[in-house]
């Protein structure tokens, strides 16, 4: 939705950036500027910066920043109309009417309330007389009518259109349920008919309490065993997880993740709310960051096949990416956590979790299964591999720990292992500083931008760009002198588009704000000018300022200049081609 900037200006004026991120983020004041721990990854020193007087928010750390209104998107996991009815609701604003925007947030009210009834309806039906069988299969996995009812689980009876009938007898379209994936179309008859029959269903929830998609396992031999909805308007596998909407409420400290939605309700069960599971996918960076929200701790209790320990690999890293701690649980006599209640009760996994391995345990311990310690060419070769891995280790306390174990793994002295780490930590230290090197030897790629979606191509015009546009904003009266600047000049197109936006305000005597062009750049545009409104600004002249000018329109004319040599030379080729073909 284009709100009007008159009412993103007062939006922004109500909702204070300080205020609204204080209340998620301790802030301390140090300077014009408030700092804090960031809400976006774990960390221990204060990088996330709030810029008062500028409306913005940049963390040092991860590189995200933005204004009022994209702090509440990434916060709350709302897209920009949501995030400003948000910030218009804790303000007392009422949102102009816009029919775009409400044609498009009714649509999402209308597929909230669909799922809302189709879980409802599977409920009723699995306590149904035809709901028989998955009554059993519930009883028999052990679970009770409180947990069944805690996640509304429900049955999809074995027929083609019951809740196609039942759906659409409450007003909802076809459309409709073809939009929520709740049917499918049979396009040579041109009929519909429900997507899940004959399954125990699983009301997928999101964190703000909306049933977004459902889960189905079959009560057959049919396939697939388990079937999801599709990616819709409100469900995207990616960024949610099961369960998630009640875990993120525990106060265990941590989040248990597990692959399947039968092993995150038998852990809720029997008394561990803090379980979760990903919704038939791998572990993505998305839920990396979701989780790292609502805990520091995950404990990833995948299953124990080859398939389970390759996703454990995968998933460690991620984690770490948002600095959360992880840990790894390794099950003896069962597949899975379901399996392992079963078999040894609550107390044995709580035994179980307390000692879970952190990811260097498991991954040293992953690392010496490859390898038979009988063989003395195995031995050196996990020595080596187990340096290798040891050496990034951050520090020195835990090379000295997990190098002692490695020492014993391969019959080797502590001292012999610890020269190995050294030489490993020695060449790592020694190929970063090399790479460091390199990078402060072409200073232009210090310059360059750290999200990988946007570039510099010519570094001259794009630095002149970053200058002219935090002298703009410092004062906004310097736009009586850009003369016939216009975007198409600026080498680098995002920066041509907020010069192009800002002068559009300033001349229609709107405040000239980065945080007012939060709804026309991307969340990575938005964080690079929020990044190059953070750096140390320069003495505010107008002789400086006339420098950037002549930089980016001298930088502008040889860009000319040089396509038109280029289309030159294409036209010379393509002439030679012709003749030469002609021969």
């Amino acid at each position: 939705m284009a709100f009007s900037p008159a009412f993103i200006d007062e939006l922004i004026a109500r909702n204070p950036i300080e205020d609204v991120v204080g209340q998620q983020v301790a802030l301390t004041r140090k300077g014009a500027n408030l700092f804090g721990l960031c809400p976006f990854h774990g960390e221990k020193t204060a990088s996330f910066s709030v810029a008062p007087e500028k409306g913005i928010y940049y963390c040092f750390g991860c590189h995200k920043g933005g204004g009022v209104i994209n702090f509440i998107m990434e916060t709350e996991n709302l897209g920009y109309p949501d995030a400003v009815r948000f910030l218009a609701k804790r303000a007392g604003l009422e949102v102009p009417e816009d029919d775009a925007y409400q044609s498009q947030y009714k649509k999402k009210e209308r597929l909230w309330a669909l799922n809302k009834e189709t879980a409802r309806y599977f409920h009723a039906q699995m306590k149904s007389a035809g709901g028989a069988q998955v009554r059993d299969y519930v009883k028999h996995r052990g679970l009770s009518a409180q947990t069944v009812t805690r996640f509304g689980l429900g049955f999809a009876p074995n027929a083609w259109t019951r809740l196609l009938d039942a759906m659409t007898a409450k007003g909802y379209s076809k459309e409709e349920l073809l939009e929520a994936g709740l049917v499918l179309s049979n396009k040579e008859k041109g009929t519909l008919y429900d997507r899940f029959r004959n399954r125990l269903m699983f009301p997928i929830i999101d964190v703000r309490g909306n049933v977004i998609g459902f889960g189905g396992r079959v009560m057959d031999d049919s396939t697939p065993k388990y079937l999801n909805s599709p990616e819709t308007t409100i469900f995207n596998k990616r960024r949610n997880l099961f369960a998630m909407n009640v875990a993120k409420k525990s106060k265990r400290g941590m989040i248990i993740l597990t692959e399947g939605y039968m092993d995150a309700i038998a852990l809720h069960q029997h008394g561990f709310d803090c379980a979760v599971a990903s919704l038939g996918t791998s572990l993505t960076q998305e839920h990396a960051d979701l989780l790292s929200k609502y805990t520091n701790e995950i404990v990833l209790t995948y299953d124990a096949d080859a398939a389970g320990q390759n996703a454990t690999a995968r998933a460690i890293p991620m984690l770490e990416k948002t600095g959360l701690r992880v840990k790894v649980l390794r099950m003896q006599g069962a597949k899975d956590p379901d399996e392992f209640l079963e078999k040894y009760g609550a107390d044995r996994f709580k035994i179980l979790l307390e000692g879970s391995e952190n990811q260097a345990e498991y991954r040293l311990r992953s690392l010496q299964m490859q390898f038979d310690m009988a063989i003395d060419e195995q031995k050196v070769a996990f020595a080596q591999e187990a340096a290798a891995l040891i050496s990034t280790f951050t520090t020195a306390v835990e090379r000295e720990v997990y190098g002692v174990r490695a020492a014993e793994a391969a019959g080797l002295t502590p001292e012999v292992m610890k020269l190995e780490i050294t030489k490993a930590f020695e060449r790592r230290i020694a190929r970063e500083k090399k790479a460091q090197e390199k990078r402060d030897l072409a200073p232009a790629a210090a310059l360059q931008p750290k999200s990988r979606e946007l570039r510099y191509d010519n570094v001259r015009s794009a630095v002149a760009e970053e200058n002219l546009l935090r002298m703009l904003l410092r004062e906004p009266a310097l736009f009586d002198q850009c003369g016939k600047l216009d975007e198409t000049q600026f080498s680098v197109p995002t920066f041509g588009k907020v010069f192009a936006r800002l002068f559009e305000r300033w001349r229609s005597g709107l405040s000239v704000l980065a945080a007012s062009l939060e709804g026309e750049l991307s969340p990575p545009e938005m964080a690079h000018l929020t990044a190059v409104l953070q750096k140390a600004e320069q003495p505010l002249s107008e002789d400086a300022f006339r420098d950037c000018l002549r930089i980016i329109e001298e930088e502008y004319r040889r860009s000319q200049v040089s396509d038109e040599d280029s289309l030159l030379a294409m036209q010379q080729s393509l002439k030679k081609k012709k003749g030469y073909g002609g021969t």
